[in-house]
């Protein structure tokens, strides 16, 4: 940047604002540390565990049809091409919330997972979790075999002995009406599994049923109950939300609809529809939806509800928003917390935005929160005219279900007494991440019979009797619901790698004392829904071809306010006072990981290597803490110390974040596995021996002492940096990386990018070639991009990219074409922040090409920056000579010694690269060359829009837009023309074929001087 005012400065890291040692010597090394093959280096057989992709896998030819066979190539079925493509809708259910897909096979198997573009809840995308359970389908830690224990051994037995065995064990049980018998469940929303436990309740009516969710939204679920007479679920309509205060909740990150809110937030911010939203964000710790917020604001997790009061005392006695009748009771606590001389003052600021926009904003509470907050979040909604509108409610299908925790405990209580003799557990691992009070690992033991269901032979399965494999989403029949009442099915694309089962048919087997196919299951429950009638065929084709159907009315609904329920909610939960929190006295908060969610994608490489969008930890969780926090109480980044709470202990790192709360600790959960498998086991710490049912969220008390010790934690924050320091530090700060600027200051000035990017004319010294045909371009919207890392885990899926575990990560020698720099502004306090995801910009005078010694990088016919691998010798030059610091050199040969086995996962339309050679983005040409080659044999041009790379296709705001440059009806070409348009390092003259739109931020005027923005926020 051309200022050093210091809060106009970007910073990776507080290493980097410091100027530190240790960020010199890793930012001014141009390249990590030589490789070498000694016993450190990695191994085949450690490649392949972290490749987890690598299993033998039998019979896997042809694609899954309702008569379930395969038939191998030989014999080549009807209307098959080898070598061919196919791409089928199917779903994804997650903790009950449900992803459409598209998923392309390759000659019979699954090769790429992508968003379903025709339904409305994705509209193409598909986050992390869908587009990595590719990699889960071919791991090699997957169970293949039933496996029974008995007195401490374990042996695998055949399918039919298992399935005799717990066949005659559930007869018993239904002998006896179901008594004695209990089932486990994680949450699921499939009409089949609703039709089937509806029926197990009718036929053994003595059955005890225990759903449980480890990251459950029954606080939210209740509170509405309160607010509304009934259990509902909120869908937030963020499209036509003018202003949106979040009170710690996530709406673009861990919401079940996360895709469509992130999309319609987004369209929110487009400027140039003369409108653009405001987000505030309160929350103790950096999510997606607070780096994305116009005005963020720290604060403790446990101060939020107290928040809550104050934001509705504002909003109901002095911006005179008109409380409900129902509510009427409320209005003394509300002016009593009106005059609280403790409520900050940019709360009146923020209400009066949202009292301003009434029926056009939104407020929302986290799934952390207790329910009354979501009672009253409920009240201010619906009193300022938003219910309907910019959020509505849909029937909890499970409205009598008690709330998970609870069950799971009445369940550990049954297992104890005596009164369950037999349990059937289908997925989930409570064994792992049940309340620690509980010891539900204990409680497993004391069942007499137990077989559970389950992808691998994880900590649950190793206290039950018997383990069955599950069969993988993408190898089973099932159905879903969605968050709109839409009915959805999963349809395999591929046999069952080991003979899994489903839940539905684990529960069929149940019922009828035989297994059933999922497929007859799922269609039974089509006929049901879909019409049993003669139209019933071609529904059913449609619904497989579709992936979703529309059936019955929408489940929205306006509901009516339960004043009597909501006022005594909001008071029992108001009168307790906020804790003090201080360096003897702090808080804990317990947060889904972002890469492995509650642990059950522990074992899975992409997403352990993937790095987290604010921390950039890969391979590890730590305690997060304010840096102020961190100095008061001794610590420095990397620190071991001791977490107690209620007398339980857990030893975790320590890494400094900026803009976390002061006194608040967040600690993800999903890491510390024991047994999810090779690459998994032992990574991080396990958050959950600190969570109980009384601190299911979090709590407060906690004691943190230090133990002397220190771990290296793999963080990518400084890795590829460039900004370099050093000599070249005043130079570093001239150049144009990160382009910003304010909504009132984008109005006056349209072309301030432009206009701020000061250099001298340039001229070249290369002749510039001109493009008779395609001249292929990207634009990255920085104003939509929201930091989801959906992009990179799509690239490393499409290209076949490696990955090459903590020890080469902490040496700099990721392999992700596509990275996503975060950068701090401001206060390290409360830091704005800007994400920008950067790969090869293809860069028309570009500087690798000049300095390759075999020519192994060069430009197209068509502008793309290519490489030539087997020509290249290895010397690095060209990444010594890229500013851009996107390319990525192969220390080993992770593709050495070529398994067939392990290659059904790789796409077969990009190359399998060797050690010893570069590798970058190549905007997905083996997409480019396949759209020209379809276009050609149709005679017919490209249309635009045509082709669309990995990450452009997956990302859910669609920040990312590729084209023909030549065509100036393109929308590629548009943008490039756009006033927000820059080019990044545009002073250096290498005229990248990738361009920028800055940032716009919608700060309220009466916030702008609290919150640090100014107008006109410089580039880096």
């Amino acid at each position: 940047m051309n200022d050093s005012t210091p809060d106009r400065n970007y910073w990776r890291s507080l290493e980097q604002l410091a100027g530190s040692d240790e960020y010199r010597r890793f930012a001014e090394a141009e390249f990590p540390a030589e490789a070498d093959q000694s016993a450190d280096a990695v191994s085949r057989r450690r490649f392949l565990q972290l490749m987890g992709a690598s299993v033998a896998l039998a019979g896997l030819t042809g694609c899954r049809w309702p008569q379930e066979k395969i038939v191998p190539f030989a014999a080549r079925p009807e209307g098959v091409t080898p070598g061919t493509t196919r791409r089928f809708a199917t779903s994804m259910e997650l903790a009950g919330a449900v992803s459409p897909l598209l998923v392309t096979s390759y000659d019979g198997r699954p090769i790429k997972v992508e968003g379903n573009p025709d339904h409305p809840l994705s509209r193409g995308a598909a986050n992390l979790f869908a587009q990595a359970g590719l990699l889960e389908l071919y791991d090699p830690d997957r169970s293949r075999k039933p496996r029974r224990r008995e007195g401490g051994a374990a042996a695998d037995r055949g399918w039919d002995e298992a399935l005799a065995g717990i066949a005659g064990r559930f007869e018993d049980a239904r002998a006896d009406r179901g008594r004695g018998l209990a089932v486990l469940t994680e949450s699921s929303s499939s009409p089949t599994t609703a039709r089937l436990r509806a029926r197990l309740r009718r036929e053994l009516p003595e059955v005890f049923w225990c759903e449980y969710e480890p990251l459950s939204r029954d606080e939210e679920r209740e509170g509405l109950r309160a607010a509304c007479g009934r259990p509902l679920l909120p869908r937030p309509r963020l499209a036509d939300a003018r202003t949106i205060f979040c009170l710690d909740a996530d709406l673009l990150g861990d919401h079940p609809a996360a895709l469509r809110n992130a999309r319609d937030f987004a369209e929110g911010r487009r400027a140039e529809q003369g409108w653009m939203n405001r987000l505030y964000a309160v929350e103790s710790t950096f999510s997606l939806t607070g780096a994305m917020a116009d005005h963020r604001w720290a604060a403790a997790w446990s101060a939020m509800p107290r928040l809550a009061l104050h934001l509705a005392a504002c909003l109901f006695v002095e911006c005179g928003v008109v409380l409900p009748q129902g509510a009427a009771a409320l209005r003394p606590l509300l002016e009593t917390a009106a005059h609280d001389p403790g409520r900050p003052d940019w709360l009146t600021a923020a209400a009066r935005d949202l009292a301003a926009h009434r029926g056009r904003c939104l407020i929302a509470a986290g799934a952390r929160q207790p329910a009354w907050v979501h009672a009253l979040v409920h009240l201010c909604n619906d009193a300022l005219g938003n219910v309907g509108r910019t959020v509505d409610y849909a029937e909890d299908p499970d409205a009598g279900r008690p709330a998970h925790a609870e069950a799971l405990a009445d369940l550990a209580a049954r297992l104890r007494d005596g009164r369950v003799e037999t349990l059937l557990v289908l997925g989930g691992n409570p064994a792992y991440d049940a309340p620690a009070d509980l010891d539900f690992a204990g409680a497993l033991a004391a069942a007499p019979f137990s077989a559970r269901l389950g992808a691998y032979d994880d900590e649950t399965s190793r206290h039950c009797r018997w383990h069955l494999p599950r069969a993988h989403f993408l190898e089973s029949w099932a159905d879903v619901r969605d968050a709109d009442g839409r009915y959805g099915v999963t349809q395999p694309l591929i046999a069952p790698l080991h003979g899994g089962l489903t839940p539905a048919e684990a529960l069929g087997l149940l019922l009828d004392g035989e297994r059933r196919s999922a497929h007859d299951l799922v269609r039974e429950t089509a006929r049901g829904l879909l019409g049993d009638g003669p139209g019933f065929a071609g529904a059913w084709r449609r619904l497989l071809h579709d992936g979703f159907a529309v059936v019955g009315e929408d489940l929205g609904v306006v509901p009516a306010l339960a004043g009597r329920s909501l006022t005594a909610a909001v008071r029992e939960g108001a009168a307790a006072a906020a804790p003090g929190l201080g360096p003897d006295s702090l808080e804990i908060v317990f947060t889904p990981d972002p890469s492995l969610l509650d642990g059950r994608f522990a074992n899975n490489a992409w997403l352990q290597e993937l790095p987290d969008a604010m921390t950039k930890l890969a391979w590890d969780n730590a305690a997060l803490v304010a840096p102020a926090t961190a100095d008061a109480l001794g610590l420095a980044h990397g620190d071991v110390v001791t977490l107690t709470l209620d007398g339980r202990t857990l030893e975790a790192p320590v890494y400094l974040l900026p803009g976390q709360a002061p006194w608040s600790v967040a600690l993800s959960l999903g890491h510390g596995r024991s047994a999810a498998g090779k690459v998994g086991n032992g990574t991080g710490c396990d958050a959950y021996r600190l969570r109980t049912t009384a601190a299911f969220a979090g709590a407060t008390a906690l004691g943190v002492t230090r133990t002397g010790r220190r771990r290296e934690l793999a963080t990518t924050q400084d890795h590829f940096a460039m900004d370099k320091v050093g000599d070249r530090e005043r130079e570093a700060r001239s150049r144009t990386l990160v382009m910003e600027g304010d909504l009132a200051e984008w109005r006056r000035d349209p072309g301030f990018a432009e206009h701020r990017q000061h250099h001298p004319e340039l001229k070249s010294l290369w002749k510039e070639r001109d493009y008779a045909g395609h001249k292929w371009g990207m634009t990255v919207d920085l104003n939509s991009c929201i930091g989801c890392n959906a992009c990179i885990v799509a690239c490393q899926a499409e290209n076949n990219i490696p990955v090459v575990g903590k020890k080469q990560v902490n040496e700099g020698r990721e392999m992700h074409w596509l990275r996503l720099d975060r950068y701090f502004q401001g206060d390290p306090a409360e830091p704005r922040v800007v994400q920008q995801p950067v790969a090869c910009v293809h860069c028309e005078l570009a500087p690798c090409e000049q300095v390759c010694p075999v020519g192994a990088t060069m430009h197209s016919e068509e502008g793309l920056n290519m490489m030539a691998y087997n020509r290249c010798v290895g010397t690095r030059y060209c990444s010594n000579n890229c500013p851009y610091k996107v390319r990525r050199f192969n220390f080993f040969n992770y593709n050495k010694d070529p398994d067939p086995l392990r290659d059904l996962m790789h796409n077969p339309e990009v190359t399998l690269r060797a050690r010893g050679v570069m590798e970058k983005c190549t905007y997905c040409v083996q997409r480019i060359e396949s759209a020209k080659i379809a276009a050609k044999n149709e005679g017919r041009p490209l249309r635009d829009g045509e082709i669309t790379t990995a990450c452009q296709q997956t990302c859910p705001t669609q920040a990312i837009v590729f084209g023909d440059l030549n065509d100036p009806d393109s929308r590629v070409a548009g943008l490039r023309a756009d006033d927000r348009a820059y080019a990044m390092l545009a002073e250096m003259n290498l005229k990248p074929r990738t361009a920028y739109l800055a940032r716009l931020r919608n700060p309220n005027p009466e916030l702008a001087e609290t919150s640090g923005h100014e107008a006109g926020h410089a580039a880096h």
